[in-house]
Parts: structure tokens; sequence; C-alpha cells
């Protein structure tokens, strides 16, 4: 079921029901980014959280204007084709650049705007929007994935990136102390853009649990965030056991929202043992989903995690026990 707390809390949420009604990927990719929850509580004064619409009418032509999409997503396809993205900040980049441009909220200003001085670049302004109201906003767009790999300390320290390149105690701080600060500089007002604006993080995504457990989340994480699992290969066999009947390695531009796939996509489903035989030499972290069906023949993603090697939670930990006491 995809979420719908989050952005809209304020207003009544949508049918969960009509957005997991939603067949086609892309269009629920931005379902998803617009209406599942944020990955972190506001910060105030600096780090507001960004709020996609300003009234139950537009949550509503929302939900109508993806239904649409859902119905003839060919431009959708095309815009994404063009865009050839390939990474997936930047694929949610493009999904929120078409909401923003053609959609009922809203509207697109500028994207990516570049911000420099003496030649140096500074940073780069996600997205400039207006609200329906006349509000100015400048939004910091951010989807991350991050395995938790402490001790219980419920430090966001603890959660790191897969691939141990990235934190998230110390990407917050760049949204704050940099990413955010951009849209207020003098070299800023020199662009153009007509202001005063109102700078908010739009940060999305999904934390993993080793075997699925609860931890005591950092007070900065909101308890709503969408939640999956990480097992070590050791421990694959005895944690995927009837655990679903059906898995696949989830590519990395399908990390955003929960999958259906048809019947025609049950040929790329495996068995559990089979996963866990195909990931053996894998040196990195790797996400893969559990299907199960439903009475409309549809395959319904029932959870999602990495299966890691099995020295992989020992040199996390060091990554981000070390890196803390250096930040």
């Amino acid at each position: 079921m995809m979420d719908a707390a989050g952005p809209t809390a304020s207003f009544e949420a949508p049918s969960t029901a009509r957005l997991d009604a939603l067949s086609d990927a892309a269009v629920r990719d931005i379902a998803w980014l617009l209406f599942s929850p944020d990955l972190l509580r506001s910060q105030p004064p600096a780090g507001v959280l960004a709020m996609p619409f300003e009234s139950p009418g537009a949550v509503a032509a929302t939900i109508d204007w993806l239904d649409a999409q859902d119905a003839d997503p060919a431009a959708l396809h095309r815009h994404i084709a063009d865009a050839r993205v390939t990474r997936l900040g930047r694929y949610a980049e493009c999904l929120l650049a078409w909401f923003l441009t053609h959609g009922p909220a809203a509207r697109l200003i500028a994207a990516n705007v570049p911000l420099r001085r003496k030649g140096i670049t500074l940073g780069e302004c996600d997205f400039l929007v207006e609200t329906p109201t006349g509000r100015r906003l400048h939004w910091e767009l951010a989807v991350k994935c991050y395995l938790h790999a402490g001790d219980g300390r419920g430090e966001l320290a603890d959660y790191v990136g897969p691939n141990l390149q990235d934190r998230f105690d110390l990407k917050l701080a760049h949204l704050l102390d940099h990413q955010l600060r951009l849209s207020a500089r003098e070299e800023f007002a020199s662009l153009g853009h007509r202001g005063p604006w109102d700078a908010q993080m739009f940060v999305k995504g999904w934390l993993f649990y080793r075997n699925g457990t609860n931890e005591r989340d950092p007070a900065e994480i909101d308890p709503a965030h969408a939640r999956g699992w990480w097992s070590t290969q050791a421990d694959w066999p005895s944690f995927s056991s009837g655990h679903a009947d059906a898995w696949i390695v989830l590519p990395r531009l399908e990390w955003l929202s929960p999958r259906i796939h048809d019947s025609q996509h049950a040929s790329s489903f495996v068995s559990a043992d089979a996963l866990g035989q195909q990931l053996m030499q894998q040196t990195a972290p790797t996400m893969v989903a559990a299907f199960v069906g439903n009475a409309e023949g549809h395959w319904v993603e029932r959870s999602r995690g990495f299966i890691v090697p099995d020295d992989w939670p020992e040199r996390a930990h060091a990554f981000a026990r070390r890196q803390a006491h250096q930040a």
C-alpha cells in the first residue's frame, strides 16, 4: 500500500485505494514523491518541509490528474526518455519537474538554477516554484536510501548509504548549511528571479533495518517514514524463509514507489534460495523485493530490502563511527 501520510497531513488524506490502483510505474513514482511520508521531521528554522499542496482542492485535483496520467502516460514516458536519466536523484527531479509543469498545484518557474561567484559554481537550486496563492518557494529535493548500521545509540549518523559513501546526518547538515541557503545569497538576487524565496526541503526515501527489527529512531526522523530491511548473505536463508515465494532484484530506477507487476512479469521472479545463490558473489549491497499475488492476477510488492556481504555490517559500523568523530 502506498502510504498517503506526509506533506498533505494537514488535509484529508487521499484514498490509498486510488493511489494503489495506479498501474503505470512512472505515474506511481510521481504519486509516491507527492504523498509518501517524509524521511525527516521539520528542522526549523532553516529546515522547513516542502508542502506541495495549499488546499484540499489541490490534493483532489492532483489525484484526478494522476488518474489521467495513468490512463495515457505516453507523454510522460517520452519526457523521461528524453532526459536520459541514469541516477535515482535525477529521475526523481525529472518526475517532479513534470508534475510542476503539467500538474494542477504549484507551478515551475525554474529548475537546476546554477549559482556562481567569479566563475566558481557555488551550487544549484533544485526547483523554484510559485504556488496558486503567489508564494515563491525554493525546493531542495533529495531521495535517499539509508541502512541503519548503528548499535542502538539513536543517532542520525547510524544511517549510511549502501556503498558507504554517504550518511544521513552529513546530508542533512549539507541541506541546512548550504543548499537551502542558496536562494538567500547576494549572488542569487542578481539572477533575476524575483523573491523573496522561502526555502524548503523535499526529502523522501526509505530507511532499512537489520532483519526488519525496530530501532530507536533519532528525533530528526519522521516516525511514519518508509521502512525496509537488510540481511547479510549468511542470514539470508533464515530471514527469507516463509517471507515470500517470489523475489526480484530491483534496478536503481525502481527504488521509489512499491512495485506492481502483471502476470506476464512472473517469469522474472526467482525463489529466495535462487536469489541467495545469484547474489553470493556480490561485493556490494543489492536491493531486492518480495512479491505476492493478488486476486486480480497482479504481483504486488510485499517488502523490500538489501542483501549485503557478510563483512558489510562491520565496515558500515566502522564507517559511521569513524566519520562521526571526524565530522
